[in-house]
């Protein structure tokens, strides 16, 4: 097999790959992935998106980013030879709700602050800060 990473493949999952891939970089929900399809004509079952994503995050594919356990999961299309985001964090507006990724450098050191001095791994996957976005604190 020439790449392990692509192991089993379906027009489903070629769709889903082609929509993951031209949009790299971006965090998209299950809701975002159909939603496209929809405008597209495309046919594919929300059950359909869920199962290959979870086939493409088994392959290394994708990442899966969950905040709060109980929302809507998030994903990033991470590449056939590139390894898993490793400092993806989120901050999350208490008041509206809206969820920033935030790749930064200075919130990674903070893990590795975490790790040396605390002993204390972060998952960057599940790592949210709370707070108030910049809208929100600009309507108060």
């Amino acid at each position: 097999m020439a790449n392990s990473k692509m192991q089993y493949k379906t027009r489903q999952m070629a769709e889903l790959l082609a929509y993951l891939q031209s949009v790299p970089g971006k965090h998209v929900t299950v809701n975002d992935i159909c939603e496209y399809f929809r405008k597209q004509g495309i046919s594919v079952g929300t059950t359909t998106v869920y199962r290959n994503l979870d086939r493409m995050v088994d392959q290394g594919l994708v990442a899966r980013y969950t905040v709060d356990g109980v929302g809507s999961a998030c994903f990033e299309y991470l590449g056939e030879h590139e390894a898993p985001a490793s400092s993806c964090y989120h901050c999350k507006c208490e008041k509206c709700g809206k969820l920033i990724h935030l790749q930064c450098q200075e919130v990674a050191s903070l893990g590795l602050h975490m790790a040396e001095h605390h002993g204390f791994a972060l998952d960057p996957t599940r790592t949210v800060f709370y707070g108030i976005c910049e809208t929100c604190r600009s309507k108060a």
